[in-house]
């Protein structure tokens, strides 16, 4: 059963609201979050929370300290940045950044993490501490990585670590939560093939790349179908194709980027050395100079058991025990917080926010996306559980983790 959401969360949802509405009409790509995470680190320190900026280039942590004593120390992460790509919504709240846009709902999440700090900077009824974690550029830079490496938990350890994001493919209501791999490895393409350019009257004057090109293209989208076992779980995207400058000249070379997403090590492996194999093979056969840049970025985002049960017993006093679903498959989305979940357990949780609100329902990274504020108190709510259960009941609840050294 559902219970009601706390009054002091709820009391909080008009100002989340305009937060975030105020963070996605001025959306900030990756390591630019100047203003948000100002915004942020402002609003941290006037509810008398320790705030450390410049962590990572523009992340933000803030330290709460609980009225109990208490040695535990759980964080909280919430990504800031927005996508490269032009909003299509015409409402009050729309981008007033043209090309730039919160399309993936780093705006709620942002905001949810600020309520649930709110109220917990009001009532303190915790023992150990709060790292409140505003993460920048998680849209393919690596952020957490970044934060990590800038000593984010050598300054701020955690003994466990937790993160939220919407799911438009699940409704209002649903909170996905389980332990093992939750989201999927991504490794990043990026594909010259060079020729020589010639004038469009006398193609044999010169050397085409896009006949090339566009087998190997061929080749690549079959390489899932055709090369990977039907039980595993791979995903090859290519996102951009370029070639030439004008319609009378032969291109002197043609350039391809895009994703590898899997599931497993295994596979990641498996996938690289088919798709390297596939680059050289059409390069080679049309007599093409290649230069391949192929990065491996986001590991794959892994629930440790005890943490993921923690986050459903306290989601579930949020959302009721029966919206609770720990059957949802992995998704091949890729999230950087996996980098954060190397360094300490913990859990991601997915919620769904496909409900009343026009554009609920409309995928991530689309330019008709806008993240629903109805989901904002009960998210908020959830981190807040989240902090209840590790730093109050945690003592009493089997199966965790043992804590980071």
């Amino acid at each position: 059963m559902r219970v009601p959401i706390p009054d002091r969360i709820a009391a909080l949802t008009h100002e989340m609201t305009a937060w975030r509405r105020d963070f996605h009409a001025h959306p900030e790509l990756g390591f630019e979050e100047i203003r948000t995470a100002g915004l942020v680190a402002e609003r941290l320190l006037s509810w008398g929370i320790e705030v450390h900026a410049g962590i990572g280039r523009t992340g933000v942590v803030g330290v709460l300290h609980g009225r109990q004593p208490g040695n535990r120390r759980i964080g909280l992460r919430a990504d800031m940045d927005a996508l490269p790509m032009p909003e299509t919504n015409d409402f009050g709240h729309r981008s007033t950044h043209p090309g730039v846009m919160h399309a993936c709902g780093h705006d709620g999440h942002t905001a949810m993490l600020l309520g649930a700090a709110k109220h917990l900077a009001e009532t303190r009824d915790f023992a150990g501490t709060v790292h409140l974690i505003f993460q920048p550029a998680e849209e393919g830079l690596t952020g957490a990585r970044e934060m990590v490496e800038a000593g984010l938990f050598r300054r701020f350890p955690c003994n466990a670590v937790y993160g939220l994001h919407n799911l438009p493919q699940l409704p209002l209501g649903v909170a996905a939560i389980r332990a093992g791999t939750v989201l999927a490895a991504v490794d990043y393409f990026a594909i010259r093939l060079r020729g020589l350019s010639s004038h469009g009257a006398e193609p044999h004057r010169g050397l085409d790349p896009l006949p090339g090109a566009t087998q190997l293209y061929g080749a690549l989208q079959s390489l899932v179908s055709r090369r990977v076992d039907p039980h595993g779980t791979a995903v090859l995207s290519i996102g951009q194709f370029h070639a030439g400058t004008s319609d009378i000249v032969i291109p002197d070379s043609v350039e391809m980027r895009g994703t590898i997403r899997t599931l497993l090590p295994e596979m990641r492996a498996h996938m690289e050395m088919l798709f390297r194999q596939a680059v050289a093979g059409s390069a080679a056969a049309h007599g093409l100079e290649v230069e391949l840049d192929y990065r491996r970025s986001y590991p794959p985002t892994i629930n440790t058991p005890g943490e993921s049960a923690l986050a459903a017993r306290a989601a579930a006093r949020v959302f009721g025990a029966d919206a609770i679903r720990d059957d949802f498959p992995s998704l091949t989305a890729g999230e950087d917080f996996a980098y954060m979940l190397h360094e300490a357990p913990g859990a991601f949780v997915l919620l769904g926010q496909a409900g009343d609100a026009e554009g609920s329902a409309v995928p991530l990274h689309n330019g008709r996306y806008d993240f629903n504020d109805d989901l904002l108190p009960y998210g908020a709510a959830c981190l807040v559980e989240i902090i209840h259960d590790e730093l109050r009941d945690r003592g009493s609840l089997p199966g965790h983790s043992a804590p980071a050294a």
